[in-house]
């Protein structure tokens, strides 16, 4: 994208070294806390393309070590990768207009690790010591963006907020298929991506949930099921009930802002109306889990009364 570069001169690739928005006290790179990790999936790297790894430059070397465990990755085989690594200053440089200082930190200390995947595998994404963006968040926002097949994974040596890493993602996508990104895209994606954060922030919910349902309404414009203003306020509105979620009328503006952005561009709709679907498959299977788990729940409750009531007599 003759855009990429120049929106984001080549390195909100600093955003392998995460920044945030709008995430209640999180950990920020000036501190230096024991590491935790977060359970991510695993994700099977390909060597064939030379995967693209964004190192933090102020990464300790116990804290690279960490980092790079949670990738599967020996610093003895960094020729099997392109490695990079990004200062804070670059950080600043580049992502002061999008978050606050504070969030972006003193240090560059997060990194991505990004590889391509056969075609039809589709996105795998996995985070590990990131407590802001979850794993579904990258995946929507990368299918907007038309990234497919690519094995993703984002890490800090500690707990971290991870918005900016979807910008380094799709720097090294490029670069490995030499494939442009329109930057008008870039730009919805990574206002997906904040919208969505934002609405797990505010709203009392499973965020499998919201990530399901802003899926869901983007596979219904992807069919073309709703197309005016008045459609997809109404989507929002059925969509909130099906997924159980209390939505305040600025989080139905914010969505509504979103979907009417996303309209307006040429983008691999397939793409998006495939991810729909997955999210739909998913929801089912944690319907049905959901189903059981009550059904086995009243039963133990009707036998807990049961047995009050012969005790009781």
């Amino acid at each position: 994208m003759k855009g990429l570069k120049k929106y984001m001169a080549g390195i909100l690739v600093a955003g392998m070294v995460l920044g945030s928005a709008a995430v209640p006290a999180p950990v920020y790179a000036t501190e230096a806390e024991d590491a935790q990790e977060d359970n991510g999936d695993d994700v099977e790297i390909t060597l064939d393309d030379k995967p693209y790894l964004a190192l933090g430059a102020d990464l300790t070397a116990d804290q690279q070590h960490t980092v790079l465990s949670y990738m599967g990755i020996e610093a003895a085989d960094f020729d099997k990768y392109d490695v990079v690594y990004v200062s804070n200053a670059e950080e600043h440089q580049y992502l002061d207009s999008y978050v606050p200082k504070k969030q972006i930190g003193t240090k560059a200390l997060s990194s991505v690790l990004v590889s391509l995947a056969d075609s039809g595998n589709g996105l795998k994404v996995s985070t590990y010591n990131i407590n802001y963006c979850t794993a579904g968040m990258y995946k929507n926002a990368l299918a907007t963006a038309g990234v497919e097949d690519a094995n993703v994974i984002v890490a800090g040596p500690f707990p971290l907020s991870g918005t900016a890493a979807l910008v380094g993602t799709f720097e090294a996508y490029e670069k490995l298929t030499g494939k442009e990104l329109d930057e008008s895209v870039v730009d919805v994606a990574m206002d997906e991506l904040v919208t969505t954060g934002d609405l797990e922030q505010s709203i009392d919910g499973d965020s499998n949930d919201v990530e399901a349902m802003i899926a869901d309404l983007k596979g219904q414009i992807a069919s073309g099921k709703i197309k005016t203003p008045e459609e997809m306020e109404q989507a929002i509105e059925k969509l909130a009930d099906k997924y159980d979620l209390k939505l305040s009328d600025d989080d139905k503006q914010k969505l509504l802002g979103l979907m009417k952005k996303l309209q307006g561009l040429d983008l691999n709709w397939d793409s998006i109306k495939n991810q729909a679907s997955a999210w739909a498959s998913q929801l089912q299977n944690q319907l049905a889990d959901k189903n059981i788990g009550q059904k086995i729940a009243a039963f133990f409750e009707k036998l807990f009364d049961m047995i009050r009531s012969l005790f009781q007599k």
